[in-house]
């Protein structure tokens, strides 16, 4: 077997069908040089006992739950390859996924996130081509539900989702991994915010498809999700924001909640999906105060690690702002997707 140059990530919850089909799809790669560590964070081991447990990867087994982004900073820990992969179990690449990253990477030193073109599972429509931000710092992703020939040309895109990315080494050792205080959602988004402060780039490869079963873990619009997204975004604007951006940040999320408001009427988007699943206005009301609840207990440390990042910065604030012009997405079109 080759040196890795390449170590894969992949955070499981139970393992199952959907992880074997993963392994399976990595099996296959163009390129050989590269490892795979599961991180299995059922707590009860389900990944070696099931069907995935003998294809080949390194699983590790944390005791509990560490949530999406600590598990992939485990086994980003356990490697010493010079690019790290992250990948969604429910996520299957296809033949050329990392020899086209890795190329992507060695083309643009530049650059150190590299985002995939990532489709529904057995369509040709897109689930991401790299994020895209608000105004109110909700993350989202670009190009989603369009069809992926519109977005056939590698280029420069704000940050990549971590269904299936590739970091440069070199710039995770600057900017610190995954913060592990997310839990589920948007981890992504800071870290490639943090990323953007410290002057590395992202480019979107094309060439690296991937094929997803969306939101397979935790639903399209479970409770769960709607928490982790809403107390997270928050810690998004705090951590990366520039001051000048923070007091407009209340404003656009009243912008966003009359939105997604009139997207309920209509029967479109997440929100609309949330109650189509069972779930009152009330509980999403709810959802919202205990997520700003918690965002406020968190806020000194919040505060402390934005001053950290500020501390490194090497992109100036108002290139930073141009950044997040460049790539942001309406409120409108936020309460749609």
């Amino acid at each position: 077997m080759p040196e890795s140059v390449v170590t894969v990530v992949i955070p499981t919850l139970a393992g199952g069908r959907r992880l074997e089909e993963c392994l399976d799809a990595l099996a296959n790669q163009t390129r050989g040089d590269f490892e795979v560590i599961v991180v299995d964070n059922s707590g009860q081991g389900q990944v070696r006992a099931g069907g995935a447990g003998g294809r080949g990867a390194t699983v590790l087994e944390p005791d509990h739950n560490l949530g999406f982004g600590a598990a992939i900073n485990l086994g980003f820990r356990r490697s010493r390859t010079p690019y790290l992969a992250a990948l969604n179990d429910d996520a299957a690449p296809r033949p050329h996924w990392i020899e086209a990253l890795v190329a992507a990477a060695e083309a643009h030193p530049e650059a150190g996130m590299f985002a995939s073109q990532v489709r529904f599972y057995g369509e040709e429509h897109l689930d991401s081509a790299g994020m895209v931000i608000s105004g109110d710092a909700t993350s989202k992703q670009r190009g989603h539900l369009f069809p992926a020939a519109e977005f056939a040309c590698e280029e420069e895109v704000l940050l990549p989702s971590a269904s299936a990315a590739l970091y440069r080494r070199t710039m995770l050792d600057v900017v610190g991994l995954f913060d592990e205080d997310f839990f589920l959602y948007c981890e992504d988004t800071d870290l490639g915010l943090r990323a953007r402060w410290a002057g590395w780039k992202c480019i979107y490869v094309p060439a690296a498809v991937v094929d997803h079963h969306y939101s397979h873990s935790a639903g399209r619009a479970s409770r769960l999700k709607a928490f982790y997204v809403e107390r997270n975004r928050l810690f998004v604007a705090l951590k990366n924001f520039p001051a000048g951006m923070l007091w407009m940040v209340p404003l656009r999320t009243l912008a966003r909640y009359w939105w997604h408001a009139r997207s309920i009427a209509l029967g479109r988007g997440t929100a609309a999906q949330f109650r189509r699943e069972g779930n009152s206005g009330l509980q999403l009301v709810l959802i919202v105060i205990q997520a700003h609840w918690a965002f406020l207990r968190n806020a000194g440390s919040l505060w402390r690690k934005r001053r950290d990042i500020r501390r490194r910065a090497k992109l100036p604030t108002a290139e930073f702002k141009r950044l997040l012009r460049a790539h942001s997405i309406r409120a409108r079109r936020v309460a749609e997707l």
